[in-house]
This record gives C-alpha cells, structure tokens and sequence, in this order.
C-alpha cells in the first residue's frame, strides 16, 4: 500500500528542512491534535500513539542530505516506512511530500488506508512549524 500526502511549498531551505526533519523530536511539531503519546527514544528513535490507535515506534533508516529521510517501523509486525522527500525549488523555496508504503494484508490495508493518508496529510500540512 503506497500513499502520498500533497506537496507542500515552504519558504525555508532544503538544508533548513532537512536539519530539522533529521531531529526526530522535531515530528512532535508535526503530529495531529489528536496525539495521546510522544516520546523521543534516542536520536534516531521516537515512539507516539494516537487516540484510538496503538502506539508505533519509527527509526530513522537512512537520511540523504538535503533531499529525503527514510523512517521506519521498529516492529516488523507493521513493516511501513515513512518517506519525507524534500525537494529546493528556489534559495529559500522548499517543497516537501511525505509518501507512506506499507506491506499490509488487503484486509488490514482496507482498514488503515484511511486513517494512515489523514495522518501523513496532517504531518505535510504541519510542516510550517518547523
């Protein structure tokens, strides 16, 4: 299953971006209102949980400077990730997509498809706060 939040046009630098993406305590910027638990684990790790969901933790998998973050599912019960793609448009004109892949039974992925494309939406969307 492979979503994608709408692009999201930001006047910062890609470097700006990228910095602030790459600090995992910086999603809690971002999350939805709706946010029952945040906790940084390390500096690659944090952990949240929404009301009504259980709680996920993501790693960050790979960083390439200036372009993309990778983040991950700790628990290979869920295997996802979470993929911030950040693209320079101009000195200080930024656009950032969040795209979501997951491995899910098409039971499980009829469920989640849903809840899943309103929560990358609302990262994207939040992304002003950094």
């Amino acid at each position: 299953m492979n979503l994608e939040s709408p692009k999201v046009s930001l006047d910062k630098s890609s470097e700006y971006l990228f910095n602030a993406l790459t600090d995992v305590k910086n999603f809690e910027k971002l999350m939805p209102d709706n946010i029952a638990k945040f906790e940084v684990i390390d500096e690659n790790c944090f952990e949240f949980g929404l009301k009504g969901m259980p709680e996920i933790k993501l790693v960050k998998k790979e960083a390439i400077p200036n372009s993309k973050i990778v983040l991950g599912a700790a628990s290979s019960k869920l295997p996802f990730t979470l993929i911030a793609n950040i693209t320079e448009i101009e000195a200080n004109k930024t656009d950032v997509q969040l795209s979501f892949d997951g491995e899910f039974n098409p039971m499980m992925a009829m469920m989640i498809k849903g809840p899943i494309g309103k929560f990358i939406e609302t990262l994207a969307s939040n992304m002003h706060k950094l």
